[in-house]
């Protein structure tokens, strides 16, 4: 039981920052009030800048935040304040940028000191509250910056201003504006393909992202060429996924990332943003390969999708599942023990599961080795072999004992469900959701059809104006939309016009691609600044971005030249191809270094190089 009352956290929308509520600091959100109190008080800044399905953002607060001498030393010393990466991803970005200066690492939790206007001068990621391996802990970098600030603060303001200048220049893209050359994307594909695992499918080493957009381009590639080698990267890498414990073999659904080559150990929490742009890749490659687990993985997707992160009576797709229930745990929730297995079904059942999952009685999980991460070791064929059973009698019970192992998995305690629904993340889905609809057909197709539109409906009445387009968050305290919300958006709104004919859509898509160009676009130099040119200033790292990477969602300037290219072709705006072009052009100079991690940047250049196909019926 806490002997000190909840701090101000506890009214926050955050579920991230609420969760600190109980914390012996003082934390403050955000905002002009925390900088003033910092100056007011002559004190530097502990910025921590975290999310809820984050596992080391709430090892540090256990291990340090919760800790009362910790929390003295902050409290006397500085102003601290508390940030949800998802709820301002503005802020994130740049300080990810310059703590990444700093200390070479980047990542949550993020840790930065800064001047009270703003200015980071020293960083980093997780830190462990004592002396570590060698390694300073927290409690004594406290007690040094607190040191510093007060005895070396001159020393402090310069470095601050030279990392605030850096972190400027950087942005600014030197060399970056080159004329369109669609040979960029030669480039590209040259880099995915020598970054390709042969052998697991996926591109480079552990830890393994899926790279959607890399797999769309490859599989855009292969349309235009036929050539196998690239159908081969995309099916192989979806295919090996789909098979892996990266993959929620029960559920559905993807978890974050793998932390080794074969795709079998995940970081276990799952994201909106993944499973969305996941969907999209599994149904492209159902289309070209007409391969089974394809369309079986991107239906437990929805399956996934629908029962556990979306709003079905209302609208709206939430933003997370954690991890852990509790950070005792590493993934409990999803893994096995073999005798867990051996309760859960009947004899003749545990047998093939045991062979299917390759369940043992030592798993792969290090923090308990009795723990078992589900993958298919061994297809149906082979099972059949080796119990002498014929195939359909092996699927029938694969789906009967599966049935049954979700079915003892759901009373364990639940990773905590993040239901805020941001709106890029949302018109993601909504995009995803009418794909579906028109891959996949039937009854499965109309209720995804169905849901997309009642969310996007949703979000045109709940969170869209006319003078400021979308903002960022379905539901609870207005904020500022960001780019990608409007981009997103617009990418949305136009496939709803697709798929229905509706005039509304399409003039909704027209005037929040209006509102980007006016408030987000970069009329003199192309591209688009993520936040708009009227937004509240945010001090002392207040530069004007322009959003590239595919890291961790598309790159927003990349998605608005494909959103511009979409509305060209629908109203022969020559001002929409002009701005498309100059969107490309601006990041022409460095799309071939970033190769993987521009993909989608592939794909806006091969769709403005040979235009969408208009079909018109009369």
């Amino acid at each position: 039981m806490n002997d000190h009352p909840e701090n101000r956290l506890k009214d926050s929308a955050s579920p991230y920052l609420r969760s600190a509520a109980h914390q012996p600091i003082d934390w403050h959100e955000w905002g002009a009030a925390a900088f003033e109190l910092a100056k007011s008080e002559d004190k530097p800044i502990l910025l921590d800048i975290g999310a809820v399905w984050c596992h080391w953002c709430h090892v540090i607060d256990r291990e340090s935040y919760e800790n009362a001498e910790i929390a003295k030393i902050i409290n006397e010393h500085f102003v601290a304040v508390k940030v949800d990466r998802d709820e301002r991803p503005d802020v994130d970005s740049r300080y990810q940028s310059a703590v990444s200066a700093i200390s070479g690492q980047g990542g949550w939790p993020l840790t930065g000191f800064l001047l009270s206007d703003g200015k980071p001068f020293f960083g980093g990621t997780y830190f462990p509250p004592e002396d570590q391996m060698g390694r300073p802990g927290f409690r004594r970098i406290l007690l040094a910056v607190a040191d510093s600030y007060r005895n070396k603060r001159a020393e402090l303001e310069r470095a601050a201003n030279s990392l605030a200048d850096a972190v400027s220049q950087a942005e600014i893209f030197t060399g970056a504006r080159a004329d369109f050359d669609l040979g960029v994307v030669d480039a590209q594909i040259n880099s995915i393909t020598q970054l390709f695992d042969i052998k697991n499918g996926g591109f480079g080493r552990a830890p393994k992202f899926p790279h959607s957009s890399a797999i769309d381009l490859v599989l855009e590639r292969y349309q235009q060429t036929k050539e196998k080698h690239l159908l081969a990267m995309a099916e192989t890498t979806l295919e090996k996924m789909a098979r892996g414990g990266v993959y929620d073999q029960l559920a559905g659904g993807f978890h974050r990332y793998s932390v080794d080559e074969r795709w079998l150990v995940p970081h276990f929490e799952k994201m909106s943003y993944d499973n969305s742009e996941l969907l999209k890749n599994y149904l492209h490659g159902w289309q070209v390969t007409q391969n089974l687990i394809l369309r079986e993985t991107a239906e437990g997707i929805i399956s996934w999708v629908n029962e556990v992160l979306s709003d079905q009576d209302n609208g709206g797709f939430y933003a997370s599942q954690d991890a852990d229930y509790s950070l005792d745990d590493d993934g409990d929730y999803f893994t096995w023990s073999l005798d867990e297995l051996r309760a859960a079904l009947l004899p003749d059942e545990a047998r093939v599961m045991e062979l299917y999952y390759d369940v043992e009685a030592r798993g792969e999980m290090h923090h308990d080795p009795a723990r078992n991460v589900l993958w298919i070791a061994r297809d149906a064929t082979d099972i059949g072999k080796r119990f002498s059973l014929d195939e359909t009698t092996v699927r029938l019970t694969l789906a009967k004992a599966k049935g049954k192992m979700l079915a003892a998995r759901r009373p364990r305690p639940t990773p905590f469900i993040d239901k805020t629904m941001y709106v890029s993340w949302n018109a993601m889905f909504v995009s995803a959701y009418l794909e579906a609809a028109r891959v996949l057909g039937g009854s499965l197709g109309a209720s995804c059809r169905n849901f997309a539109l009642k969310t996007l409906d949703r979000m045109l009445k709940e969170v869209w104006s006319e003078t400021r387009g979308f903002g960022h968050r379905i539901g609870g305290p207005a904020l500022e939309g960001s780019l990608d919300d409007q981009v997103f958006s617009v990418l949305a709104l136009l496939d709803a016009y697709e798929a229905t004919l509706n005039p509304r859509y399409f003039a909704a898509a027209q005037e929040t691609m209006d509102l980007a160009m006016v408030r987000h676009g970069d009329a003199e130099g192309g591209g688009f600044f993520d936040r708009p040119c009227d937004a509240a200033p945010m001090g002392g790292l207040d530069v004007r971005r322009k959003p590239f990477q595919d890291s961790p969602t598309p790159g927003a300037n990349s998605v608005a030249a494909i959103a511009l290219i979409r509305m060209h072709a629908f109203t022969d705006d020559e001002r929409c191809r002009a701005f498309s072009k100059k969107t490309l052009e601006a990041f022409a100079g460095i799309a071939p270094q970033y190769g993987l991690f521009a993909a989608t940047y592939g794909l806006a250049a091969t769709l403005f190089a040979h235009h969408p196909v208009q079909v018109v019926i009369t």
